[in-house]
């Protein structure tokens, strides 16, 4: 607990808070969007945000930010526009923005120690100027993300529904986009761009398996993000008096293992509500009797033909039939 008295623990704290909150906010509704691999893609386009940074002397937090932005709107308007699904959408994100990361980092002549600060994540190095740059993208994620959930909710859950209740669908999802492209700038220093999409995933893969509402799942994978963050970092620190551990993957871990743990009792859950769950009650069509029988059974009738005489009429299935008793089980 000494370590905490340090500034750069208790800033490490901060961006570990702060990213534990933004980065399941709104991977909870790239969930629902069944869009589970964007954080990847994204991430690695900010590798070449990063190494612009590197190159032009600038922050690499906020060149990463307009790097993975534009990076978003174009994976989005491939995805809905173009002729090449989302999935190859995402696979030349993952390429091309990994590759042409490494190769500006190299000519900005940086290393790849450098460049691995960012990969993997370096809480105990984060500045206060990253700290700051941290805080403000959180609290912008985390505004617009729980200020518009409902609008959010019903793009990702239904397009179809949401473009007929006057939703402007396109505009909504590009957003959704951006707002993950800024969370994962957000978590870029705390567990690093290729380990950004667990933290934004995992926690709403936890709290889906006990919550059973889309508002109690969003506040669930918030805690658990929370507690993942915070949680391993404090373990990271405590075992760095051992062997030399990272804070990112420390984090992953610990929110891996938190949705090992909840699993079992997920399956419990499901199972139990599927058995309390009533069959629903089926109302039989009475048969009605009549004294007119204008149905004239032929060969176009669709029904067997049915000896007349003595007979009672039925209106049964939308047509009347005259059905002599012993011969109602044949009709």
């Amino acid at each position: 607990m000494d370590l905490f008295s340090l500034g750069f623990m208790q800033r490490a704290l901060i961006a570990a808070l702060l990213t534990g909150l933004a980065a399941p906010a709104i991977g909870t509704f790239i969930v629902q969007r069944r869009l589970a691999l964007l954080g990847d893609g994204i991430g690695h386009v900010a590798v070449t945000g990063v190494a612009l940074g590197l190159l032009t002397g600038t922050s690499p937090t906020w060149t990463a930010v307009v790097v993975a932005v534009l990076g978003a709107v174009l994976m989005e308007l491939i995805r809905e526009r173009g002729h090449t699904n989302g999935d190859v959408a995402l696979a030349l994100l993952f390429y091309g923005g990994l590759a042409g990361g490494v190769l500006i980092t190299g000519i900005a002549g940086q290393g790849a120690a450098t460049l691995q600060a960012y990969l993997f994540g370096s809480l105990n190095s984060i500045s206060s100027a990253d700290v700051w740059s941290t805080a403000v993208l959180a609290v912008v994620v985390l505004t617009v993300a729980l200020g518009l959930s409902p609008q959010l909710f019903a793009v990702a859950s239904d397009p179809d529904f949401a473009r007929v209740a006057g939703l402007r669908v396109r505009g909504y999802n590009l957003l959704i986009a951006v707002l993950a492209a800024v969370s994962i700038t957000v978590a870029m220093r705390t567990v690093g761009l290729l380990l950004v999409s667990a933290l934004m995933v995992v926690p709403v893969a936890t709290s889906q398996q006990v919550a059973r509402s889309f508002r109690t799942t969003l506040l669930g994978a918030m805690l658990v993000g929370c507690a993942a963050s915070v949680g391993g970092l404090f373990l990271s620190a405590w075992l760095s008096f051992r062997v030399s551990v990272a804070p990112g993957p420390t984090i992953v871990l610990l929110a891996l293992a938190m949705f090992t743990a909840t699993w079992p009792l997920g399956v419990w859950l499901r199972r139990r509500s599927r058995l309390m769950a009533p069959f629903p009650e089926v109302n039989a069509t009475p048969h009605r009797s009549t004294d007119d029988h204008p149905h004239d059974h032929g060969q176009d009738c669709g029904h067997p033909a049915v000896p007349h005489g003595d007979h009672v009429d039925y209106v049964h299935d939308g047509h009347r039939h005259a059905v002599h008793g012993e011969h109602y089980d044949e009709h």
